[in-house]
């Protein structure tokens, strides 16, 4: 599994706006300081706009700004937002699995195993936490 550059820049983008809590953080800031094409951060900022996960102001001092705590995103709600399942096989992706080789299946405990991993992983780090880490580096790009 490899999360594209949607997941990553959208992360990206939500530690950057994490970064500026009561303030508006403008594509163009976020995009000049990761490096990243400001029409591509866009469409991943239309994308946490839907999920609400950050709120868009107009105006002179407008931009982007969450619309919870950042101890209450997590990284997993942000990679699903933008990557859709983070399961590693398709079997995996929906609650049941309907294959028809499940029971059969001597690899299916793999697969199970690492998505647990990957889960318990992206579920139980926060966008605070990665804050607290980027405070810590601030002259350094993100990831």
């Amino acid at each position: 599994m490899k999360i594209s550059t949607r997941g990553r820049y959208a992360l990206r983008m939500m530690i950057e706006v994490g970064m500026s809590p009561g303030t508006c953080t403008k594509i163009s800031q976020v995009a000049a300081r990761q490096g990243i094409s400001d029409k591509y951060l866009e469409q991943i900022a239309a994308l946490l706009l839907r999920a609400g996960y950050v709120q868009s102001v107009r105006g002179a001092q407008g931009g982007y700004r969450l619309t919870m705590a950042p101890e209450d995103y997590t990284v997993g709600m942000i990679l699903r937002q933008t990557e859709g399942s983070l399961s590693p096989v398709p079997c995996l992706d929906d609650e049941e699995n309907l294959c028809e080789r499940a029971a059969d299946c001597v690899s299916l405990t793999v697969w199970e195993r690492l998505k647990d991993a990957i889960d318990n992983v992206v579920d139980h780090v926060t966008l605070a936490d990665l804050i607290e880490e980027q405070k810590k580096q601030p002259d350094k790009t993100l990831m």
